[in-house]
């Protein structure tokens, strides 16, 4: 991706008042993922290939990048794009988690031949509501 047509990653930040394995789990195993984004049949395991049954959208193929065991995991989402999911232990039950989203690019079209310019708009609106409240639900239950 050139820097000219880089477009700014969407970062979404909140603090989750559960035991970082409990977060962990939610983050990096399909179950946990399934039980607030979305269906998946991922295994964190860094090389392997999983999908992310996104409903209309079809099915995505995704690659596991990066497993760092109660702090990151990163993968390839489609054919542009990266997903982090980062945790760091605020207090013994506060985790701050992070998601990134990034790979966003002016001169790139998704799969479904949508400008990544317009799509980032409704992805970041669409993160706000899965971040803040539905992660947040999931874990704090």
């Amino acid at each position: 991706m050139s820097e000219q047509n880089a477009i700014a990653e969407i970062r979404k930040t909140v603090i989750l008042n559960a035991p970082i394995e409990k977060v962990w789990k939610a983050v990096s195993t399909s179950e946990g993922i399934a039980g607030w984004w979305m269906p998946n049949t991922l295994e964190p395991i860094v090389g392997k290939e999983f999908i992310l049954h996104a409903g209309q959208f079809g099915d995505s193929p995704c690659k596991v990048i990066e497993i760092q065991p109660l702090k990151r995991v990163r993968f390839d989402w489609g054919k542009d794009w990266q997903l982090t999911f980062e945790l760091k232990q605020i207090e013994e039950s506060k985790i701050e988690f992070t998601l990134i989203h990034s790979g966003w690019d002016e001169s790139k079209k998704t799969e479904f031949g949508q400008p990544h310019s317009n799509i980032r708009e409704i992805m970041d609106g669409g993160w706000e509501g899965i971040v803040k409240n539905q992660l947040v639900k999931y874990v704090e239950a």
